[in-house]
């Protein structure tokens, strides 16, 4: 089965943008008005890990091409709850990112439900599911999707801009997130002149700046080598254990499961294996 299952990079500016309503002070609480000046350490976030935040329930997608039906995902039930590093592997067609697209709200199943803090999308109209997706959740491309016209901190801006915030609250929000990124001082430099992990970093700190509840990565380090492979892999630990963020990401590399929480293995469109890591908790 071969499908054509890669995140749309179309979406970049839906992802970007957010409910302005969002409390953002929480974001740039760390940086001071100087661009010099050194950012206070990162707080940990308490969050319930009891909590559901996405609830799948029996979902499908079918596609058909010509007179033939292919099963992308094939009744497939999970809860992915608040707080947790979720990894979803497989091999290519297998259904790891038809799934992730759906839990993004970007794709829509045949059958089944998918919920958002009890929130379900087949509820919701369009406009509303983009909102949804818009207010909570960040996505990572498998080609970091930056733009290569932008330095780094532009790029982050860019995302903030077509949501509407103001240039200074932009500008803070991308120091911050570069800085936490580690590549604060690379915040001027060009895509071209960057390494495949510090554009990477870069990607992961523009899907982050609107302070999303939901991240989601569909195969952020398939691109790059083991090394800086695992750096983004503990970096995204970092972000559940401290700022209390649930990640969704999907990966074939074996290398780098042992920092999920839970791991789902996914086999023609099924889910054939869940495993728990138990050291984590």
């Amino acid at each position: 089965m071969k499908k054509k299952d890669k995140l749309k990079t179309n979406e970049l500016a839906e992802n970007a943008a957010v409910d302005t309503s969002v409390d953002y002070s929480q974001i740039i609480a760390n940086e001071t008005a100087a661009e010099g000046d050194a950012p206070k350490p990162v707080e940990t976030v308490k969050v319930n890990r009891e909590e559901v935040l996405i609830d799948v329930e029996g979902v499908t997608r079918e596609f058909y091409r010509k007179d033939q039906k292919i099963v992308a995902v094939d009744n497939v039930s999970m809860k992915i709850h608040r707080g947790t590093f979720v990894i979803l592997c497989g091999k290519s067609g297998s259904g790891k990112t038809t799934l992730l697209n759906l839990i993004a709200a970007i794709d829509m199943p045949t059958q089944g439900t998918i919920s958002f803090e009890g929130k379900a999308y087949g509820s919701l109209n369009e406009n509303k599911r983009d909102n949804l997706r818009r207010s909570n959740m960040g996505i990572v491309f498998q080609n970091t999707a930056l733009m290569s016209n932008m330095s780094a901190i532009e790029n982050v801006e860019f995302a903030l801009s077509i949501a509407g915030f103001r240039s200074q609250k932009r500008r803070r929000s991308s120091i911050h997130w570069l800085e936490r990124m580690g590549i604060r001082d690379r915040r001027n430099h060009m895509p071209a002149e960057m390494s495949g992990g510090e554009q990477a970093r870069v990607a992961i700190g523009r899907a982050l700046a609107h302070s999303p509840k939901l991240l989601l990565a569909d195969e952020p380090t398939a691109e790059l080598d083991s090394k800086t492979s695992m750096e983004v892999v503990k970096m995204f630990r970092d972000l559940v254990d401290i700022d209390g963020l649930t990640i969704v990401m999907t990966t074939h590399d074996v290398n780098i499961m042992g920092n999920a929480d839970i791991i789902y293995t996914l086999e023609d469109g099924r889910v054939v294996d869940v495993r728990e890591n138990t050291k984590l908790s």
